[in-house]
């Protein structure tokens, strides 16, 4: 195995590595070829190429396919962190070029993309006008282990469902996230100004799964009200499908203080004078650890940090 840097850095080529890195992804030489938009042979020749300059075997072929052995995923582990550090570079770069602009690449959760994101994208969008933005939205688990494992996202803005983490993520706590029970603007229950669990309890209510799960604030409210879980209507966590149900004034939902706070949710719905609590998991900033932020990224997580104190008013 080569010990060598300096001969390393001369044999070892960018291009082998994204080859190897493709190969892992797609499973197949076939596949990674037509992705590169090289031949297989090329391809062949590429992977061969990488393993006579490190000695070692990184793939294996079998009756399944193509393997990566044990030295190829570490390989890959350190390539993946090495070409996130050159995007990371040419980012900074260009942010130097041009100090009004960036891009940014994040990915949160749907409500926090509709609340303390998006609020926080507008007041960047006028510092930086020329900065960039790239989000992806989705659940707290999948955004950690595929979005920001994988080094598609900078930072995810999330709760995770637990606070424990995996080592190789840093997370910096924002804020914790209260609920607070709405309907529509037209319900029977907008212009009240007391109202009690009790009186909600047999309406027909529109819940997430984690919302329903044992010890989240709406489980708790309800178990120390002494009543049971209220009847579900809709089990979803989308934002969509609340709006255009609320809108009828039939149903009954909880949302987050920050997107009732910084989105536009306040318009379309109305909150009720009934106490639910907060999540115990604050939600958070979680990051590839020892990676740093672009310019343009640690500008906008500091306007997150500042909306996010306000929530403690």
């Amino acid at each position: 195995m080569f010990t060598d840097v300096q001969r390393l850095k001369r044999r070892v080529k960018l291009r082998d590595l994204e080859t190897l890195m493709t190969v892992a992804s797609a499973g197949g030489m076939r596949r990674a070829a037509e992705a590169l938009h090289l031949s297989q042979p090329a391809v062949s020749k590429s992977i061969a190429s990488l393993e006579n300059a490190l000695g070692v075997k990184l793939l294996e072929r079998s009756r399944r396919g193509i393997e990566v052995t044990r030295s190829g995923t570490s390989l890959i582990g350190r390539a993946e962190a090495m070409f996130y550090e050159l995007q990371q570079g040419l980012r900074e770069l260009a942010h130097l070029a041009d100090p009004a602009g960036g891009e940014i690449h994040l990915a949160c959760s749907e409500t926090l993309n509709a609340g303390i994101a998006s609020a926080a994208m507008e007041r960047m969008a006028r510092l930086y006008p020329r900065v960039v933005f790239s989000i992806d939205s989705g659940d707290a688990d999948v955004l950690v282990s595929h979005y920001l494992q994988r080094l598609v996202a900078e930072f995810v803005l999330a709760r995770p469902n637990s606070a424990t983490l995996d080592p190789a993520v840093r997370a910096e706590p924002l804020f914790r996230e209260r609920l607070q029970v709405v309907g529509g603007v037209h319900s029977q229950w907008a212009r009240r100004r007391k109202l009690t669990l009790a009186e909600l309890a047999g309406e027909p209510w529109i819940l997430s799964r984690n919302e329903t799960a044992v010890g989240s604030p709406v489980e708790l409210a309800f178990r120390n009200c002494g009543l049971p879980m209220p009847r579900l209507c809709m089990l979803s966590s989308s934002l969509n499908v609340r709006y255009t149900l609320l809108v009828t004034g039939r149903y009954v939902t909880v949302m987050p203080r920050s997107l009732l706070r910084f989105g536009g949710a306040r318009q379309l719905v109305k909150v009720l004078p009934v106490e639910v609590g907060q999540w115990q998991t604050p939600t958070m900033i979680m990051s590839p650890a020892n990676r740093s932020f672009s310019p343009a990224s640690a500008a906008y997580l500091d306007i997150v940090r500042e909306l996010a104190r306000q929530l403690d008013d």
